[in-house]
């Protein structure tokens, strides 16, 4: 499972490869408010220029944004838009080595920009290139970077724009000495071929890109995830990741059944590089082992938040986290509930947006680290995740005379000032059954020390088409061992016997 916050403290550890057509995006900004006099066209009155990197680039910026390291391998011409590029690159952060080939046959890839400030809209865009395949020459150029880098890499990502650079003969070249080393690769395709991808870890086409390369209709999401599958299968990669704009993402994996998030709902003011950025994150994660599907929610995540930016923008750990773990902006008071009807209504909420509802549950009485791994990995294999609170009445039922030694405001308190915890639900029961009937989660989360027989609810949930998650506990933590130690254990008297091989709790 994914420890969210764990992942986040070892990106500054990992470094990707990234190889593909470097772009140079240049945005003129400005008001439209009259008709030029000389012909029927808008005149814009320039406020402000920006220059970034984009194409490839773009997903190198945002690797090193995140805080990670990467190495660049890209083409660009012998002129001052190259230089331009090279010097960009050199400044940031010293997280990003770029290994530039120099190919005076064709200029840098440059795209120019004009948009209306006011509007957010774009009025022009005006492209220099040659999008056309590179010399034998600079294939072997790029190719001996590559292999130059690839010792000190945990990743590589191939950005295909569809300018030149990724040849069929660097593309196969780059896939066959990455996986040689055991090394994920992310590929942002272009082009109705796949095939020349085959041995990818994972490939993200977007909805048109699927559509043109599997010459099928989409439309609707059983027809993307078939179309998935049967690139997926034909193209010889592990795995296909579909972007789906205001749809979401889809992944398809070999031998297991499509899953698909819905888009965070955002204002979306500019859509351009969005793609680098998920697939930067995607690379980033595959990289520290996380599972595919972690890896795509992170991923979706961050497309959020940089679809909310003007121009071709990154994102940052903390913009990450914070969309990750939404619940990190709300106040602890406001994640409690002890009324079934405020619960129904937030979960509803939850369920219009497509989201998918996470259920654990314990008695919390002393929060230890063993109860904060369970939550953070419950968590991640959920969207928002609800935590059913035994009332105190249940617990002196469970635990016997003595317990709780906090009161269940005490308890949900320190529960909901977690940014794991999304919401905190009471219940007076013994079980958490009806609670679990009532909410219906589409994931059923406890520890690893439970068999999956054992879990109360999980025919419920798996009734509902959701499943049972088992997590990593970690060894020698519980309420009960933390009190013998203070000398403070109280009798279990009047407590029901725990099932065979079970610990308290």
């Amino acid at each position: 499972m994914l420890d969210f916050e764990t992942y986040l403290a070892r990106l500054p550890d990992q470094s990707v490869l990234c190889v593909g057509d470097l772009m140079l995006d240049q945005f003129v900004y400005g008001e439209v408010s009259r008709v030029s006099p000389e012909a029927p066209v808008p005149v814009i009155a320039v406020k402000r220029e920006e220059t970034q990197v984009g194409g490839a680039g773009n997903v190198a910026c945002n690797i090193a944004s995140l805080g990670a390291s990467c190495v660049f391998v890209g083409v660009v011409g012998d002129d001052e838009a190259g230089q331009t590029l090279a010097a960009a690159l050199g400044r940031l952060n010293g997280r990003l080595s770029a290994e530039l080939v120099a190919d005076a046959e064709r200029p840098t890839t440059r795209k120019l920009r004009f948009v209306s400030e006011h509007y957010s809209s774009h009025l022009l865009r005006a492209d220099w290139e040659r999008p056309q395949p590179l010399g034998a020459a600079i294939e072997t150029a790029v190719l001996a970077r590559v292999e130059a880098a690839l010792p000190r890499v945990t990743a590589v990502v191939l950005s295909d724009y569809a300018k030149g650079v990724l040849t069929p003969r660097v593309v196969r070249g780059v896939i066959a000495a990455a996986r040689g080393r055991g090394v994920p690769v992310v590929v942002d395709p272009k082009g109705r071929d796949f095939s020349i991808y085959a041995g990818a870890t994972l490939i993200t086409p977007n909805r048109k890109e699927l559509g043109e390369a599997s010459r099928r209709p989409l439309a609707d999401l059983d027809a993307v995830a078939a179309a998935a599958e049967e690139l997926r299968r034909d193209s010889g990669c592990e795995a296909l990741l579909v972007t789906l704009s205001e749809d979401g993402m889809l992944l398809k994996q070999g031998g297991r059944a499509a899953v698909h998030v819905p888009a965070h709902p955002v204002r979306v003011r500019d859509v351009s590089g969005a793609g680098d950025t998920v697939v930067a994150v995607l690379a980033l994660m595959l990289a520290m082992g996380a599972p595919l599907d972690a890896a795509m929610r992170a991923a979706n995540a961050a497309a959020s938040v940089v679809v909310g930016k003007r121009g071709t923008a990154t994102v940052s750990p903390l913009e990450l986290r914070s969309r990750v773990l939404p619940a990190a902006a709300l106040a602890s008071e406001e994640k409690i509930v002890f009324d079934a009807a405020q619960l129904d209504d937030r979960v509803a909420a939850w369920r219009a947006q497509g989201l998918r509802i996470g259920f654990t549950n314990g008695c919390f009485d002393i929060l230890h680290p063993g109860h904060v791994r369970v939550l953070t990995q419950a968590r991640a294999a959920c969207d928002r995740l609800v935590v059913g609170l035994n009332s105190d009445a249940s617990v002196k039922r469970l635990k016997g005379e003595g317990r709780p030694i906090q009161d269940v405001v005490a308890r949900a308190d320190v529960l909901a000032a977690l940014e794991a915890v999304d919401l905190v639900a009471v219940f007076e029961e013994d079980t958490p059954i009806e609670l679990i009937r009532r909410l219906k989660p589409q994931v059923l989360v406890k520890g690893s020390d439970y068999r999956v027989d054992q879990v109360v609810g999980r025919e419920v949930v798996e009734a509902n088409g959701g499943e049972v998650v088992l997590v990593d506990i970690v060894p020698g933590h519980s309420t009960t061992g933390i009190l013998k130690k203070s000398g403070q254990a109280p009798a279990r008297a009047g407590g029901p016997a725990l099932p065979a091989g079970r610990k308290p709790a």
